[in-house]
């Protein structure tokens, strides 16, 4: 691609961050473009080296097929950011931008130091013109922020046109997410500089992505439409954890209410299913980031709204582990509890705010004894999080009390109750009359993500609570009866 107002080729990208969102998004990138030279950097070697061995940092289907059928050609990772800089005639940041822990806006307002060290690093080495390309999720305004730095450090011949670029990749589906999108959005300035450097962002996605699921509009519209996206999944699956409560109080079935409001067309099904709540490096961090925004903006009704997205979402996990401990006859203590699942949603290995760390955290609060398993996540980044100084004061009472399981079957036995955190489909084809057979009576289950079959559990003798239902065995027999057309 020949951009002729900046006499510049597209043959080279860099991208800045080897992250859940730089390694796969160019890793994709590498492998639908072979007339582009990708190289990924990152000032971690330990991370660089995972991405060049045969077990990839992170865990998303496909991403192993991809990264090994370009890498060493067309792909590469470097520990030398300055080279790639250097080199390349589009750069992608795709650093990490958590919520700040401290001073201002603190849990609610994006860090973004991060994107400003990028910045930096880009100002102090380029010796070419760029076209910069914010990718990493950021509140409205950031491309500005980066725009002034590169400016205000300029070198003679050295132009910068700045774009945003938000990823929409949901975890779990990440790449299926970037080799189908349901639309590329690419912002920048509407000059004629502008224009140009957005279509030449457009031409390496045309390569793969048809024209018209591309949508280039101006850089506020583009940082505001990723927070929006987030912002409004987020809303739904609140919205139907708080119908949960409602059907768990009157007899109704959220499913069946789910159902119902899913198949009007002006709804819509997705993002409907009740669970003990979402999870994930986005939808918490984007929703407060828009409250925060909100209130910078003067704006402190719109600010509210938001922010009760998040509180039915802390209030759906805190009433989940409550349900436990009332079933359990009011205490927990020193009971065994196994935990199936720890990472925020299936087919990933990401634990980022996930269900798991907060129904862990409320069991320990009670003195529980808690057996973990999860097929993806490691044993020491379990113990991480449940050591973090956010979930508790008391880092060797989850050391006393915490156990990682090699299976389900390990965790299960000679427990009290059975917790499922997250909806692996491995947890549906259990073997759960040998699981019903291991676990002290009653035997309980918890289904946290309503995956399993309840009446099938109920015939063989469990205790089964779920999220948004009532279910007893004497009730469905009576529902089953009437389905058989028997009185």
């Amino acid at each position: 691609m020949y951009l002729r107002e900046w006499n510049m080729t597209i043959t080279k990208v860099c991208c800045i961050g080897a992250g859940y969102v730089g390694g796969p998004s160019c890793a994709v990138i590498a492998h639908k473009c072979p007339n582009l030279t990708v190289t990924v950097v990152d000032q971690s070697t330990e991370r660089i080296a995972q991405w060049n061995s045969d077990k990839l940092p992170i865990f998303e289907p496909q991403l192993d097929e991809v990264v090994k059928s370009c890498r060493g050609k067309n792909l590469f990772f470097s520990t030398d950011v300055d080279k790639g800089i250097r080199e390349a005639e589009l750069i992608f940041i795709c650093v990490n931008t958590p919520t700040k822990t401290f001073g201002l806006g603190k849990g609610r307002a994006a860090d973004l130091k991060y994107i400003e060290s990028a910045a930096r690093r880009i100002a102090e080495v380029a010796q070419n013109s760029k076209i910069v390309v914010e990718k990493s999720t950021v509140p409205v305004k950031a491309a500005e922020s980066i725009a002034n730095i590169l400016s205000a450090n300029v070198k003679p011949g050295v132009k910068y046109q700045v774009l945003s670029n938000p990823e929409f990749l949901a975890e779990g589906t990440a790449i299926a997410d970037l080799l189908k999108p349901d639309r590329v959005l690419i912002g920048g300035d509407q000059s004629v500089e502008g224009v140009e450097a957005m279509e030449g962002l457009s031409w390496v996605y045309r390569h793969w992505v048809p024209s018209q699921n591309i949508i280039t509009m101006n850089t506020w519209s583009s940082e505001l439409s990723k927070l929006a996206a987030n912002a409004f999944l987020a809303q739904r699956i609140s919205s139907i954890n708080a119908m949960s409560a409602i059907c768990e109080a009157t007899g109704a079935d959220v499913e069946e209410v789910a159902h119902a409001v899913g198949t009007d067309s002006r709804i819509g099904p997705k993002f409907l299913k009740a669970s003990v709540g979402f999870g994930g490096s986005c939808f918490q961090k984007d929703v407060l980031n828009m409250v925060y925004l909100c209130e910078c903006l003067n704006l402190p009704e719109v600010a509210a709204y938001w922010q009760q997205v998040i509180d039915i979402n802390d209030y759906q996990r805190k009433r989940f582990t409550k349900r436990i401990v009332d079933s359990l006859f009011n205490t927990v203590t020193s009971k065994r509890i196994a935990i199936l699942g720890f990472a925020f949603k299936k087919d990933t290995g990401d634990t980022r705010e996930s269900a798991a760390i907060y129904v862990s955290k409320y069991l320990l609060e009670e003195g529980a004894n808690i057996r973990i398993y999860d097929p993806k996540v490691p044993e020491d980044q379990i113990i991480s999080d449940l050591t973090s100084a956010e979930i508790t004061d008391q880092p060797e009472k989850v050391h006393e009390l915490v156990s990682i399981c090699s299976d389900a079957y390990e965790a299960a036995e000679g427990s009290h109750a059975l917790v499922i955190c997250t909806e692996w489909d491995e947890f549906q084809t259990l073997d759960y009359q040998r699981i019903y057979n291991k676990m002290l009576k009653p035997a309980f289950i918890f289904d946290g993500r309503l995956i399993l079959n309840h009446q099938k559990l109920l015939d063989m003798g469990f205790k089964v609570e779920t999220i948004g239902k009532r279910l007893s065995r004497d009730q469905s027999k009576i529902v089953r009866t009437y389905a058989n057309g028997t009185p």
